[in-house]
């Protein structure tokens, strides 16, 4: 029997790890998880915003192929493939990730935390209820919960039946106000004032440098929250005895910026900052150590087949089972939105260095071109050496593929109230 759980955490950016080298403990938990995994240094997602993000990653197809206009998932995804094999169950609170835009599609269980279709007097009381009784924030579950309701569904299942479970945490998304036991880097701040703290940072309103560093400071305080959940997560599939069959994967969908290219949160950009995600992978046999070539967001369905004995050739990843050449090259892409729904973004990433450019589908022109080393310090202690032609010429070549595949989005798919009061929440406007 062979089991897969996939935990993706929502706005993780590498950097903030420590076991990816940041400089404070975010990450005691996974930084011994790590030890017992293969970690991957250099993971980029295919783009900076989740709707792209995640259709990409759960499906192994570039965004492009993934989405339809409206950003209703197309692409077949894990449990699409899995279904046939195995109990799927989904656990998560992002509202694109949510039934209405198709990814319940295939899961035996799938709660995304949505009332859709409730009494408008009910969901007010349950706002009440959730605000003032259970303690919980407007926009999210806490990962807390996610966990209860996972775990309830596995006990809820027949032992010798193989499962693919996935969560997904939104705690390190904005609004930033960890619990009182993780903000251990800045003081107390109530939900109001971290929702308008966010709003002025994601809204693009001027912030002072204390603004940010308080912002920075709550992130660092959602890692090391969403960190002791995970670890309460694993040792209860440990207690379960479940870890001897199974594949664990974690990662994230994208970044946040905390004013780097004078922005924040994850607007539509291709920045590492934005793309370069942690990837933790953990077998059963506890294959070890730390990779440097890159790799894609787009190769974990790959690799959950490759683990369970199936392939699929028509994906755009590859098994990370595999070897990772050091010189592979990955990319990233972002649609924008409002005034610039011409413009396709795209990055080709290799070993921590990136180059970006700007495509104009209007008048199929490169509008913008910059290159971007994210870690200077392990470029150089690894003595890259980086054929920067060769990844403007990878990036050009892919962006004349992908760019036009997609018409320009529009305001998206017709949602009910619920789902637009977490979106704004949120920050999606």
């Amino acid at each position: 029997m062979k089991n897969v759980v996939l935990l993706t955490i929502d706005a993780l950016r590498a950097d903030h790890l420590s076991c990816y080298g940041y400089d404070r403990t975010t990450t005691p938990f996974l930084d011994s998880f790590a030890e017992q995994s293969i970690l991957f240094e250099n993971t980029y997602s295919t783009s900076s915003h989740t709707r792209e993000a995640m259709a990409s990653l759960l499906s192994g197809t570039y965004p492009d192929e993934a989405i339809e206009d409206d950003y209703s998932i197309s692409a077949e995804t894990v449990a699409s493939h899995l279904a046939d094999t195995h109990l799927c169950g989904g656990f998560h609170s992002n509202p694109y990730l949510s039934r209405a835009f198709g990814y319940d599609r295939d899961f035996e269980a799938f709660d995304d935390d949505l009332r859709l279709g409730q009494n408008r007097i009910l969901g007010l009381i349950q706002r009440a209820l959730d605000k003032f009784v259970f303690n919980r924030g407007s926009y999210h579950a806490r990962a807390s919960e996610i966990n209860e309701r996972s775990l309830n569904w596995l006990d809820s299942i027949q032992d010798e039946e193989p499962y693919f479970l996935w969560n997904h945490y939104m705690d390190v998304h904005g609004p930033y106000n960890p619990p009182t036991d993780y903000n251990t880097w800045s003081d107390p701040i109530s939900d109001s004032d971290a929702q308008q703290l966010y709003d002025a940072l994601s809204g693009g309103e001027a912030v002072s440098e204390d603004d940010v560093g308080r912002a920075l400071n709550l992130y660092d305080g959602e890692i090391l929250y969403t960190d002791a959940l995970i670890e309460e997560f694993i040792t209860e599939l440990d207690r379960r005895d479940h870890l001897e069959d199974t594949l664990v994967l974690i990662t994230a969908d994208h970044g946040d910026l905390f004013g780097e290219y004078d922005s924040f949160a994850h607007p539509r950009y291709v920045y590492p900052e934005l793309t370069r995600v942690p990837l933790l992978v953990r077998t059963p046999e506890t294959q070890t150590g730390r990779v440097q070539g890159a790799c894609s967001t787009v190769d974990i369905l790959p690799t959950i087949l490759d683990w369970i004995g199936q392939s699929n050739e028509q994906l755009a990843g590859r098994s990370l089972f595999d070897d990772v050449e050091s010189d592979r090259v990955v990319y990233s892409t972002a649609r924008g939105e409002d005034d610039n729904q011409h413009c396709r973004r795209i990055a080709a990433n290799q070993r921590g260095h990136s180059h970006l450019l700007e495509y104009d589908t209007q008048r199929e022109t490169i509008q913008h071109e910059r290159r971007i080393v994210s870690n200077p310090e392990q470029s150089s202690a690894n003595n890259c050496d980086i054929d920067w032609g060769m990844l403007r010429d990878n990036a050009r070549s892919f962006g004349q593929v992908h760019a036009e595949s997609k018409s320009a989005p529009g305001s998206g798919a017709e949602v009910e109230e619920e789902i637009e009061r977490r979106l704004d929440a949120l920050g999606y406007k």
